[in-house]
């Protein structure tokens, strides 16, 4: 995973070439790990929303 990871910052940080600051290369690896932390926090989902909410119902 990690080794993934370090491949995706490699290839958008090599299409950029030149950065003008530390910050910029800083925001780019940022945006894309906050990016990443989404996709995989919604496709690690084992228990849906809509199936919580019906237990929380039944429950109640």
């Amino acid at each position: 995973m990690i080794e993934r990871l370090n491949r995706e910052i490699r290839r958008r940080t090599s299409v950029v070439g030149i950065f003008p600051n530390e910050s910029s290369y800083v925001r780019l690896v940022t945006t894309y790990l906050m990016e990443y932390a989404e996709d995989w926090s919604v496709s690690r989902a084992y228990i849906s929303h809509e199936s919580i909410a019906a237990t929380l119902i039944t429950a109640a």
